[in-house]
C-alpha cells in the first residue's frame, strides 16, 4: 500500500495539501463560501441524490474541514469532513464525472487524511454505498477495512441502500 506523501521539511501538513493534487492546472484550497454554487453544481451532476446548498453552507458555518480541488478556475471535486474526540468522519468526497479516473479522488482522499493528521485524528470513518465499487476499491488501496453495515442509510431508486462503513487507524507521524 502507498503511503500518503509526507509534508516537505519545513512545511505544514496544511500548506503540503497541494503536493497530490493532478496535473497539470489543478490545486487544492479551502473551500470558500463563493464556491459553494459551483460545489453545489457539480454535487447534482455526480450524484442522483445529491445534497442540498444549505447542508454545504452549514458544513462552512460549522467551520468542518473542507476543501476543493480548483481544475484550472473551476471545481472539479471536494472533500468535507468532520473533527471530534480524534475522530474524522467524512462527509463527502466528489469527483466532477469528466475527471474520474485520473487520480483526482485519491488526491483528495490524501489530502484529507493528512489534515486528520495535522488535527491529532486518531481514527477516520466513512459510509459508502455498496453500489460504488470505485470508491470502494480507493478506500481499500488507502488502508480503510469494512467494519460494518448501516441498514438502508442512503436513499436510493428503489427505496434505500446499504452504507458500508470503512475506518483506517491513523498512525501518528514522526
Amino acid at each position: 500500500m502507498d503511503s500518503p506523501a509526507q509534508p516537505a521539511p519545513g512545511r505544514s501538513a496544511v500548506n503540503a495539501l497541494a503536493v497530490d493534487a493532478p496535473r497539470p492546472a489543478s490545486a487544492l484550497r479551502p473551500m470558500r463560501e463563493d464556491d459553494l454554487a459551483a460545489v453545489h453544481a457539480l454535487e447534482i451532476r455526480a450524484y442522483e441524490f445529491p445534497w442540498s446548498l444549505g447542508i454545504f453552507r452549514d458544513c462552512l458555518r460549522a467551520d468542518y474541514p473542507a476543501w476543493v480541488l480548483d481544475a484550472g478556475g473551476r471545481i472539479g471535486g471536494y472533500f468535507l469532513m468532520s473533527v471530534a474526540a480524534g475522530e474524522a468522519h467524512v462527509l463527502n468526497i466528489c469527483v466532477a464525472p469528466e475527471l474520474q479516473g485520473l487520480g483526482h479522488g485519491r488526491a483528495l482522499l490524501r489530502a484529507l487524511l493528512r489534515l486528520a493528521r495535522a488535527r491529532r485524528v486518531e481514527r477516520v470513518f466513512l459510509e459508502v454505498r455498496p453500489s460504488n465499487p470505485g470508491a470502494i476499491a480507493l478506500y481499500d488501496s488507502e488502508g480503510f477495512n469494512e467494519i460494518g453495515r448501516r441498514p438502508r442509510y442512503y436513499p436510493a431508486r428503489n427505496g434505500r441502500e446499504d452504507a458500508v462503513v470503512m475506518a483506517l487507524e491513523l498512525i501518528p507521524e514522526g
